[in-house]
């Protein structure tokens, strides 16, 4: 079994939870995107700091171009909205945890590519937009499969890609104004 396909696996449950929250926002609905931002914002904008942390740039050279902290803000500020208080993002302690915790961004990104075709034309959509060039995830499915070929390994990066996905659950279950 790839990485890809144990990560998968192992975050099945975790994801389609989380999908079932997010699946409840109209984002043709000026308010209802609103608050899908904001949830998000609550978890991605301390994960992608922690990750930052953590030494994403050493795992993946491009880094930086992943980032997507700024298109967030800026969908929020043309809101009319503020950046929400963080939910409190995994430690990533060690390069397996560090994929895990990167698995479920980079997949965002990609889940990200589909909601954006429900979002209204006036809204703002950076963040949904992100760029994704051909072949970014083929090559991040190549890093993990580099780094992450033991059951240990693996086990760890699945385990920080739970405990990711559970900060996004905790950040869209909380009630925001």
């Amino acid at each position: 079994m790839t990485a890809h396909a144990a990560l998968r696996a192992a975050t099945r449950d975790a994801h389609d939870q989380l999908d079932s929250h997010f699946s409840g926002y109209d984002l043709a609905d000026p308010g209802d995107y609103g608050r899908f931002l904001t949830a998000h914002a609550a978890a991605f904008l301390p994960i992608e700091e922690a990750l930052d942390r953590a030494g994403a740039a050493r795992l993946v050279a491009d880094w930086p171009t992943h980032r997507r902290r700024d298109a967030l803000v800026a969908d929020l500020a043309d809101l009319g909205l503020t950046v929400p208080a963080p939910v409190a993002a995994p430690a990533y302690a060690n390069d397996d945890a560090l994929l895990g915790g990167l698995y479920v961004l980079e997949g965002s990104r990609l889940g990200g590519a589909v909601l954006k075709r429900a979002v209204g034309d006036t809204l703002p959509h950076r963040f949904l937009s992100a760029p994704q060039e051909s072949g970014r995830w083929r090559r991040f499915i190549a890093t993990l499969d580099q780094f992450l070929y033991s059951g240990a390994s693996l086990s760890r990066a699945g385990d920080a890609a739970k405990a990711t996905f559970a900060c996004f659950e905790q950040a869209v279950t909380v009630p925001r104004p």
